[in-house]
């Protein structure tokens, strides 16, 4: 008798092995399926030249994609406004008037200082270049004390291009003026139409989710309502706190780089703020070109204009990302970098923007089909452990009986 208890024991205990054994495999076997279908995926978008067609068509309905990012974003207001029996349209009408009422002001305010600001810029930047030259060039006779590099022939070639390059600005000066002003008034023409669009996709923007609903399958709701809830969660917390954080690095700056005596204090903290929503490179690609023009007015006022942006970058990782981020993301730095990498190389610039974000909703999806189609295992393995624990309580029982 004791020995058939003690055989079964053991059956048991092997079957549990097999069997975490093999979804270790079927997880391996998942994870080699997934990568297979990024790098076919990679592969046909390059090879078939997807990511222009994605390109030009976001240029084309760009007004959507501007009036559907409002209407997202400001959803919750006038979720709330409704829930205290205010009505949707009046909701929606106050929100607008907020909108409106934050461009006027951000426009009254900074708009004209950054075009002044822009013409002083454009005044002085020969002179910054000839410095940024003769800068360049004490560096290399610094370390260059052979003097294996001909210095004197490096700064004709460099003045060569520079000036090259100043008579090409010049001369093309008409049609760039030109260029920006179609880039103006069709960039403005897209955010009016942005937000007329914004302002009916947000009146109805609870009727298209719930259009969504009625297509899809009833037993794939839940899972709907689910997921999109945890998108609209973590992405929308992320989105509100990057633009927070964007305008306290803007106006940081602006005091830090107007009190080190940088010419355009504005337009670098703006830069400085644009660039900043890129992780981890981001503050010095912003940096760097306030750092380089500083210290060719001085080197004083360059050790100024770094003493700012570090300053800066101290107050954004010990209080603004902590207190406004916190953990939105909950992505670990190598994976970030790596999406960042693989973006820059697909999409350039805003590829970096969208890398991120976009990550971050690709693992909260992948959570999601875990948890329902339990494609990686699940950890708490105990539960399957659990039966085989209360037949070896039984016949323990059994054995002392």
């Amino acid at each position: 008798m004791f020995h058939k208890s003690n055989e079964k024991e053991v059956d048991i205990t092997s079957l549990n092995s097999v069997i975490r054994t093999g979804n270790k495999i079927l997880s391996i076997g998942y994870f080699m399926t997934i990568v297979a279908l990024v790098l076919l995926g990679t592969y046909l978008i390059k090879e078939w030249k997807i990511l222009g067609f994605i390109k030009e068509l976001l240029i084309i309905i760009s007004p959507v994609f501007i009036g559907f990012i409002i209407a997202w974003l400001f959803d919750p207001l006038v979720t709330k406004l409704q829930n205290r029996r205010i009505p949707r349209i009046v909701g929606c009408i106050f929100v607008y008037l907020l909108i409106i009422g934050g461009m006027i002001a951000i426009s009254y305010l900074f708009i004209p200082t950054l075009v002044s600001q822009v013409k002083d810029f454009v005044v002085a930047a020969p002179g910054i270049f000839e410095e940024l030259t003769n800068f360049t060039l004490h560096i290399i006779q610094k370390i260059d004390p052979g003097e294996l590099i001909n210095t004197a022939e490096l700064k004709e070639t460099i003045m060569s291009y520079t000036t090259e390059y100043g008579l090409a600005i010049v001369s093309d000066l008409p049609k760039y003026v030109l260029n920006i002003g179609k880039g103006i008034v069709s960039g403005g023409l897209n955010v009016v139409l942005g937000l007329m669009v914004g302002f009916y996709l947000l009146y109805d923007l609870d009727k298209v989710n719930n259009s969504i609903k009625h297509v899809i399958p009833a037993k794939w709701v839940e899972g709907y309502n689910d997921l999109t809830g945890r998108i609209n969660t973590s992405l929308r917390s992320y989105v509100q706190g990057v633009l927070i954080i964007m305008f306290l690095v803007f106006i940081t700056q602006s005091i830090g780089l107007t009190l080190a005596g940088m010419e355009a204090p504005i337009i670098f903290a703006l830069f400085c703020a644009v660039t900043d929503i890129i992780p981890y490179f981001g503050p010095y690609i912003g940096g760097i070109p306030a750092v380089i023009v500083g210290f060719t007015i001085s080197p004083i006022t360059g050790i100024c204009v770094l003493i700012s942006i570090i300053v800066v970058q101290l107050l954004e990782n010990n209080f603004y990302q902590p207190l406004i981020m916190g953990h939105t993301m909950k992505l670990h730095p190598v994976t970030i970098m790596l999406g960042l990498l693989i973006f820059q190389h697909f999409f350039g610039i805003i590829g970096m923007v969208i890398a991120t974000p976009v990550i971050a909703c690709l693992k909260v999806f992948v959570i999601f089909l875990n948890e329902k189609l339990k494609l990686f295992g699940k950890k708490e393995e105990t539960k399957e452990e659990q039966p085989v624990a209360k037949k070896e309580t039984k016949t323990k029982a059994k054995k002392k009986a």
